[in-house]
């Protein structure tokens, strides 16, 4: 059984659902990412309707300690992606888990 679905995985269900070729379904699927990206770092959020947002989060630069060494180590600060689900999303997720 697969656990995660992938860009191939992405591009046969366009393929097969939608009937484009593979190789415009597989350009339409990069460029939804590709506009999702730029907007992220051009506007910090980028929010789809009855799916969720997507933001970037500043994390500052803290101590961090290797578990098996114990050796701590300074992870530097950096960007990171959040996502937030829609109420219809949750919604959603918690109908079909009940059923």
């Amino acid at each position: 059984m697969r656990i995660n679905l992938t860009k191939k995985d992405l591009v046969n269900i366009v393929y097969m659902q939608i009937g484009f070729s593979k190789q415009i379904s597989e350009n339409l699927i990069d460029e939804f990412f590709s506009i999702i990206i730029k907007n992220l770092i051009k506007n910090k959020n980028v929010k789809i309707s009855k799916f969720g947002t997507f933001s970037i989060r500043s994390k500052k630069s803290r101590i961090g300690r290797n578990p098996k060494t114990k050796e701590e180590k300074t992870i530097s600060s950096r960007d990171v992606v959040l996502f937030k689900p829609s109420k219809e999303f949750k919604e959603f997720l918690n109908k079909s888990n009940n059923d």
